[in-house]
């Protein structure tokens, strides 16, 4: 293990301890304003949820993420990270409430533009349609629970010394609610970036097993833990009170209903649920905890009177939304200038995009191999250069087939080493009959990635991946995991 890589990760481990300050505390927000949960309690709790969340449940979201952006340098990764901390960092100091899922995404396309690298704009547009679902749909659930609390304790006429205990049981519970869901969903903000580099391997122990990526994802749910112990608590008072005056009950209300809207866009138990009934499922991508907890109070302040919203302060929230994701992209290209011209390191390693006619064969009906002759050959060094050169020769494809092209088409050479075999058996995990199949490939050589996968499930079903449906998910996943040990024997991690 390099120990550098370290100092690389120290900038994701400075944007978890920006995340910690401002996303985190939005969970214990109105509980700590209201003054019915001490804040000590509901840091202990928030850590605690956080890195059981992050740890158990990471990795849904984390994917989303990296399909954003294929960021292959550890210089890059830093960066990224960095320019989202330092942005989400500055408006915790002014005390708003922002969202670190909009600098992370910022910072990303930042990253894309400064290297040529393709943007996957309908992943994109997935990650923005969250960001104004969360607060509404936040704000949804809280107009109706509040509503159905209040006429459950105008039924019951609880004495108000018990409800006070009632209430306080229950933000803390809610709390935890939502402090699992969090780290669920937003380590990907965290750790994301730095996926490709991660340098944990697994851990086996019997039963036990503790993944690399879970490893990752604790380191970073470390670092949002310091955040909340050391600066959460004022921006916990914004969200607490700035906005709209609360009861302990409309406090108890926001935090299940924030909570709620974070476990929606982090399960991938409930996605599958969803689908194996024919229900429509929701996308699994971070979405910001800031943004939900603000629409959460505003249901209520609706529900009381919508005079009482302080909508100077709803509009400065807003306005350092939309600015958010803006100023950390440009935060982000520019210090990658400074970082990779005037500090010399790499933010972005060369690599090779060459379309083929066994990429083009591979796509099938589904693209006009003619049309592309011009293209089929030809190396690229980013990925926004081919798709370039690929929407010029086919105007008319349409972008996830283009994007699809180009993924296909990185060259990566990968020789399946017979040295290799021992390490992987080692490993303990890939079941024999897999490996088998692997051994029959021994020295053999596959130009692109694809290949390689294709002739594993062609020397054994075992290996043979099902249609990419949210059905098929857990099927796949599990044998993708077996693949991603496969790969990473062979192919160098970023650096």
């Amino acid at each position: 293990m390099d120990p550098t890589i370290f100092l690389y990760l120290s900038s994701g481990l400075f944007l978890g301890w920006s995340l910690g300050a401002n996303d985190a505390a939005n969970v214990f927000g109105t509980a700590v304003a209201s003054r019915m949960v001490k804040f000590r309690t509901a840091a202990i709790i928030l850590t605690l949820g956080v890195i059981l969340g992050a740890i158990v449940s990471g990795a849904g979201a984390a994917h989303t993420l990296s399909k954003l952006g294929s960021i292959n340098a550890l210089g890059g990764a830093f960066m990224v990270a960095f320019s989202a901390a330092a942005v989400v960092a500055w408006m915790t100091i002014v005390g708003l409430p922002v969202s670190t899922t909009q600098a992370v995404v910022g910072a990303i396309i930042g990253w894309n533009l400064f290297t040529g690298s393709v943007t996957d704009y309908s992943v994109f547009k997935t990650i923005c349609a969250t960001w104004i679902a969360s607060p509404l749909l936040t704000g949804f659930f809280s107009y109706f629970i509040y509503k159905g609390v209040m006429r459950l304790l105008e039924k019951t006429r609880i004495h108000i010394i018990r409800l006070d205990a009632l209430t306080r049981i229950g933000l803390v519970i809610a709390g935890a609610l939502g402090s699992y869901s969090l780290g669920a969903n937003n380590i990907a903000n965290v750790m994301g970036v730095f996926i490709g580099a991660n340098p944990f391997q697994d851990f086996h122990a019997g039963v036990f097993e503790f993944s690399g990526l879970q490893q990752l994802f604790l380191l970073g749910g470390l670092a949002i833990a310091v955040g909340v112990f050391s600066y959460a608590k004022r921006v916990m008072l914004t969200v607490g009170t700035s906005i709209a005056p609360l009861t302990p009950v409309g406090a108890f209300v926001v935090i299940i209903s924030t909570s709620l809207v974070l476990f929606l866009f982090a399960s991938e138990g409930l996605e599958y649920a969803l689908a194996s009934i024919g229900l429509p499922t929701i996308p699994l991508v971070p979405v910001s905890s800031s943004q939900a907890v603000v629409g959460g109070v505003i249901g209520i302040g609706l529900i009381k009177n919508a005079k009482n919203i302080k909508w100077s302060v709803v509009g400065r929230i807003g306005l350092a939304w939309i600015q958010t994701p803006v100023i950390s992209a440009l935060v982000c290209y520019v210090f990658l200038f400074f970082l990779q011209n005037v500090f010399g390191q790499t933010v972005y390693n060369l690599s090779e995009y060459r379309l083929s006619e066994q990429v083009v064969a591979h796509r099938g009906d589904a693209v006009d191999a003619k049309a592309l002759a011009g293209v089929v050959g030809k190396s690229f060094t980013t990925s926004g250069a081919l798709k370039s050169a690929i929407d010029k020769a086919l105007p008319e494809l349409d972008s996830k087939t283009v994007l699809k092209l180009v993924d296909d088409s990185l060259v990566e050479e990968i020789t399946v080493d017979p040295a290799k075999f021992k390490a992987l058996e080692k490993l303990n995990v890939i079941e024999p009959v897999r490996l088998a199949a692997l051994r029959t490939l021994s020295g053999k050589t596959f130009t692109y990635r694809w290949e390689l996968v294709e002739a594993l499930a062609d020397a054994t079903p075992e290996w043979k991946l099902k249609a990419k449906t949210v059905l098929n998910k857990p099927y796949n996943k599990e044998i993708q995991k077996d693949l991603d040990l496969v790969i990473d024997a062979y192919v160098a991690k970023m650096k």
